[in-house]
């Protein structure tokens, strides 16, 4: 089962391309460099919010709201 949420992004390693987010529950949810590569995005900062799909083996997909193919700047 796949779970969307919001989170912030509360450590980013720019070597590695891995790093944590933090929902607004509290829940840590780590992301590796594969999952970090098919967001499609460059770099993150501390505390940017993101769009993420999770599930139990792992954050599937991970996005900024209006940025990337398909998303509509609302």
């Amino acid at each position: 089962m796949t779970h969307h949420t919001q989170a912030s992004v509360h450590r980013f390693d720019e070597a590695a391309f891995t790093g944590e987010l933090i929902t607004d529950a509290g829940r840590v949810l780590p992301f590796d460099a594969d999952a970090f590569a098919r967001s499609g995005l460059r770099t993150l900062r501390v505390g940017q919010r993101l769009n993420v799909d999770h599930g139990p083996d792992g954050i599937r997909r991970l996005w900024i709201e209006g940025i990337g193919t398909g998303q509509q700047i609302r």
